[in-house]
């Protein structure tokens, strides 16, 4: 698993595999709500329905900063 944030946006990538491949999200389920208005979840999927990564955004009222400290750069 990897982490990777980027603070000028506000969104964190949680990658769950090794490797995405370029065009190997098929699927993406949005508008994830979060108890903050603020923040979203995306969910990105491949073509057999295997969680890839989630997409965070409002990721610094939505993630524990601890673990925002812990994040790749974007």
């Amino acid at each position: 698993m990897k982490i990777s944030y980027d603070a000028e946006v506000d969104a964190a990538y949680i990658t769950v595999v090794d490797h995405i491949g370029d065009g190997e999200a098929e699927t993406q389920r949005h508008s994830i709500p979060t108890p903050d208005p603020e923040g979203e979840i995306v969910l990105d999927f491949d073509a057999r329905g295997f969680l890839l990564g989630v997409e965070v955004l409002g990721a610094s009222r939505v993630l524990r900063p601890e673990l925002l400290a812990t994040a790749e750069a974007e």
